[in-house]
């Protein structure tokens, strides 16, 4: 189990599965080589998996990935992170899809993350969003095969093809 404690309440889940976590893994190889060491990319970033992050309101959230533009965090904490994400990444499944959506999308924006990323697994699609006067604004909804460039990230091409772990079916 995993959990998070927004608002004062717990919520808990059932730990990810292989897909998920093999769709984290893509991602983090996809930005990390760009954006946080700055190989073919501007780097600047930090990108984490579920990184611990702890907030008023929030003793310990985890989105799947976070990324923070390293003018506001120049180096990683030694424990957990106190700095809200810039830029904030979950992955839907059915049994965290309503949370993700109803819990964490409205937290997210009371907190201030300017970009959030839903990627649904069994869709296949990337909802990429921002936040204008506290507000979501959907700028875009890719899937499949497209190739995009999708804020806060959009100095490199992403490959969505390349995201898409093959799982069997249950």
């Amino acid at each position: 189990m995993v959990g998070e404690i927004i608002d004062g309440t717990l919520y808990a889940h059932a730990r990810p599965r292989a897909g998920h976590m093999d769709l984290v893994g893509a991602l983090i190889d996809g930005l990390r080589g760009p954006f946080q060491r700055g190989q073919n990319g501007p780097g600047g970033w930090w990108v984490l998996a579920e990184p611990g992050i702890q907030v008023e309101g929030a003793p310990e959230f985890n989105p799947d990935l976070a990324g923070w533009r390293r003018e506001r965090m120049p180096v990683l904490p030694g424990g957990r992170c106190k700095v809200v994400p810039d830029w904030a990444c979950e992955i839907l499944s059915p049994s965290t899809r309503g949370y993700d959506t109803r819990i964490k999308r409205p937290f997210y924006a009371r907190i201030g993350i300017q970009h959030l990323w839903f990627i649904d697994l069994e869709a296949r699609t990337l909802t990429v969003s921002e936040l204008h006067n506290g507000l979501w604004a959907e700028v875009g909804v890719y899937g499949d095969d497209d190739v995009i460039r999708a804020a806060p990230f959009d100095a490199i091409e992403l490959r969505l093809s390349e995201w898409w772990p093959v799982v069997e079916e249950s």
